[in-house]
């Protein structure tokens, strides 16, 4: 293990924490779920568009992909307001686990099509 992929993780981990709060903070109803959505597209944009075709150093692939978008989102998050509102909302229960996990698979098919589209792939 390079503690330049280390280093490069952690520092990027602090961006994209500090962005998912901020953002769960402006919007606190709605803010984690834009982040799981927005984090699925960007991540399938980077991979397909940067990482898949070697147009980046390890450490900032590593960064970018596990350190800051692997922070910008939160399973963890999404598990525990699912079963929140399970509790005591189970049909906003169901429409916010369908909206994440459909919409999520939907933005990562979006990113990589558009980084498709971009490098003529």
């Amino acid at each position: 293990m390079k503690l330049s992929n280390c280093l490069s993780v952690a520092a990027f981990a602090f961006l994209g924490g500090g962005l998912r709060y901020l953002l769960g903070h402006w919007l606190p109803l709605t803010g984690i779920l834009l982040s799981n959505l927005l984090g699925c597209f960007l991540l399938a944009l980077l991979t397909v568009a940067l990482i898949e075709r070697g147009r980046l150093r390890e450490w900032l692939s590593l960064g970018l992909g596990t350190g800051m978008i692997g922070a910008f989102t939160t399973f963890s998050t999404f598990a525990v307001t699912t079963a929140q509102l399970a509790a005591h909302r189970p049909l906003l229960a169901g429409a916010y686990f369908l909206a994440s996990i459909l919409g999520g698979l939907g933005m990562a098919l979006a990113g990589a099509g558009l980084a498709r589209k971009w490098g003529g792939r």
